[in-house]
Formats: C-alpha cells, sequence, structure tokens
C-alpha cells in the first residue's frame, strides 16, 4: 500500500498499560530487572499493535511504550544532558477540560557537556517492529531542533555557544541514527517538530527567547531538510512524515495560533512526503493556509483530539474534512487524531477504551471519506 492511498494514521504514542508504569518505578528504585522490564514493554508494544490493527490503523507503532515522553530519542539516548537547574524558558500548560495550568516541560533537561551518541532507542523499536508489525510501520523521532529548548545561557553556553550550535551537534547524531535506522529496514520517519511553536506564538518566542523570527523559521527548516536529505541519500523511496502539535502533556497544551505565518515557507519549503497537522480545536486556525501545500505533499488532518473522550461525530468530521478539502483536494489529505495519546509515559486523561473508540473513529470516517 503506497503511503499516498494511506488515509487513517496515528501519530505515535499510546496509553501505557499501568503494570508497565509500576515496573518502570520499580526498575528506577533496583527492585526490578531489566529482563522483566524489557518483558512488559514487548507486552505492552504488542497489545499497541493488536489495538491499531483492530481499530483498522493503516500504519504502526509500538505505541512508543518503551520511552518515558516523546522527546526519548533524545533524552535517553544522546549523552551530555543534566537536570535542569532553573525553570526560566520552560512552557506554560493549560488544559481546557478543568481550566488547570500545569507548569514544566516534557524532559526538564539541559545541556552540560558535548553532546554524543549513546544506544539509539528509536533502533530497538525498529527491530522489534520488523518482525512484529502487521503491515507498515513508521519510527517516530523528536526533531533535533527541540534541543534548542534545552540550551541554558551560562550552563549550555560553555559547551555550545549558541542554540543554533547546539542543534548543530545533535543533528549530526540524527543523521548516523537514521543511517542505522534505514539500514534496519525501515521505510517511513517521522519527525516531531514543534520549534516552529515560536514563529505562530508570540508566548512561545519569548519562553523560547526567540528574537530572529525569520532566522529561526530558516534555521528550523534548514536543519529539518538536512535530515530528510540524509535519510533519502541511504533510502530514496524513504517516507518521511512531520508531526506539528501546540504541545501535549497530560491533556494540556502549550501554544496556539493559525500555520498562515508559517504556511509558506514550510509547506513550500520542507521536503517531507506527509505533514500531520493539528486542527482539532480552534487554537489551530483555519484551513486556508494549505492552500500553500504543493501537489507532492499529503496533509493528515489531525481532526480527532487525542486530549478528551469525548467522541467527535463522523458527520462533523466529513463536514471538516469537506471543508479543507477547498483549499487541497481530497487525494491529498488523510487523517488522524491530533497528537499521540501519551506523549508522556503518563499519558492523557482518557481510557484505553476511549483510545480505542477514537482509532475506531479514525479508520471508519477514512473509509467513509476514501473508500
Amino acid at each position: 500500500m503506497g503511503t499516498t492511498t494511506i488515509r487513517a494514521e496515528h501519530v505515535g504514542s499510546m496509553l501505557r498499560p499501568a503494570e508497565l508504569l509500576t515496573a518502570r518505578a520499580e526498575f528506577r528504585r533496583g527492585t526490578m530487572t531489566a529482563e522483566r522490564l524489557r518483558e512488559l514493554e514487548e507486552d505492552a508494544a504488542t497489545a499497541a499493535l493488536k489495538l491499531q490493527e483492530d481499530a483498522g490503523m493503516q500504519v504502526f507503532t509500538d505505541g512508543e511504550v518503551r520511552r518515558d515522553d516523546f522527546m526519548a530519542s533524545v533524552v535517553e539516548t544522546v549523552g551530555g544532558l543534566v537536570p535542569a537547574a532553573e525553570s526560566a524558558g520552560r512552557p506554560r500548560w493549560h488544559r481546557d477540560a478543568d481550566g488547570a495550568e500545569l507548569e514544566g516541560e516534557v524532559a526538564p533537561v539541559t545541556i552540560g557537556a558535548p553532546l554524543y551518541r549513546r544506544t539509539p532507542l528509536s533502533l530497538t523499536e525498529a527491530q522489534w517492529l520488523a518482525g512484529n508489525s502487521p503491515g507498515p510501520y513508521k519510527i517516530t523521532m523528536a526533531s533535533p531542533t527541540m534541543v534548542s529548548g534545552f540550551w541554558r545561557p551560562g550552563v549550555s553556553s560553555a559547551v555550545y555557544p549558541t542554540r543554533e550550535d547546539a542543534v548543530a551537534a545533535l543533528a549530526g547524531i540524527y543523521r548516523q541514527d537514521i543511517a542505522d535506522l534505514l539500514g534496519s529496514g525501515v521505510t517511513w520517519l517521522q519527525l516531531d517538530s514543534l520549534a516552529y511553536w515560536a514563529n505562530i506564538d508570540p508566548e512561545a518566542a519569548r519562553m523560547r527567547r526567540v528574537k530572529d523570527l525569520d532566522g529561526h523559521l530558516g534555521h528550523v527548516i534548514d536543519t529539518d531538510n538536512s535530515l530528510i536529505r540524509a535519510a533519502r541519500s541511504h533510502r530514496p523511496r524513504v517516507t518521511v512524515a512531520m508531526h506539528f502539535c501546540r504541545g501535549n502533556m497530560r491533556s494540556a497544551w502549550s501554544a496556539q495560533g493559525g500555520y498562515e505565518p508559517i504556511a509558506e515557507r514550510v509547506f513550500g519549503e520542507v521536503e517531507v512526503d506527509r505533514f500531520l497537522l493539528e486542527y482539532d480545536t480552534g487554537r489551530s486556525g483555519g484551513f486556508e493556509p494549505l492552500r500553500f501545500v504543493p501537489p507532492t505533499k499529503t496533509v493528515v488532518l489531525g481532526l480527532v483530539s487525542s486530549k478528551v473522550a469525548e467522541l467527535e461525530s463522523v458527520d462533523t468530521l466529513r463536514r471538516r474534512i469537506d471543508e479543507a478539502s477547498q483549499y487541497l483536494p481530497l487525494e491529498q489529505l488523510a487523517l488522524s487524531p491530533q497528537c499521540g495519546f501519551a506523549s508522556t509515559s503518563q499519558g492523557n486523561l482518557l481510557t484505553v477504551d476511549d483510545q480505542r473508540r477514537k482509532l475506531e473513529l479514525v479508520a471508519e470516517t477514512a473509509r467513509l471519506v476514501w473508500g
């Protein structure tokens, strides 16, 4: 099945079983063996695959169940990071359902030494999926541009004078990871690239200390493209996707704003095959920016919320897809939840049954719209 005909997709992460979360905590305390933890991780990944298959998904992940959070492709596999000692620059999180405000970030760490490559977690995921996935599978990776949020003046600057220097160092590590992934048989990569926040939300720019918005945007695009080109140099027909959201932690969000400020450059210049775009609430603006998407690219509309248990209606989803098709032909569209169900291991405020119903809704709607 070609990637352009895959219409039902999900972003990557899935809710972790309580047993696995307990086991990971016990492992850290030294009361759980590594071997037993690995067994429970594989059990959780197997259950995640079955849920996806039963729901009708057309491309699979292992649910990211081996990760503490979606940034594990950096935090758990790259050396040189230390716990952050100060809170400046950390985003504020907002939860619509109960009006709660949370403080913190997915990975409260900072760069304290030269970055270096350790054992890549994504390769473990890929090797397992190669022997267990019931269909096409993808590997999700946080874009190296995300490391700019780990750069702290006075701490990181002793190692890397600028954020751009730190991003370049991590991108070099990523190129090694990508070469190994493609060498192991991976044919589909997804970059979770959230550094574009600064160009759509002034508050995000302030928190990330971004002053030159044009320069920032160009740097993020160039960095992402360097990885995409590296991937295609190893496997020309690899599918590369980019996921873009406004934050997803315990059903909370961190940024807001439509795509218009970045649409012409990002949709036109970033060399991916698929954009997975958050569109579940008004925080993402309208579909008008899709007019900049060239005919060679697919947009996966994230219309189904992974933050709330309430189930959207098929009719509402079909109406919104029809609205999007006024700016981009239907054959260039697909459907997904707006983000993962567990960007952090604690997961969003849904049940496993809620998660299943959301994925079934995506698959059912895709069948009705695209056949």
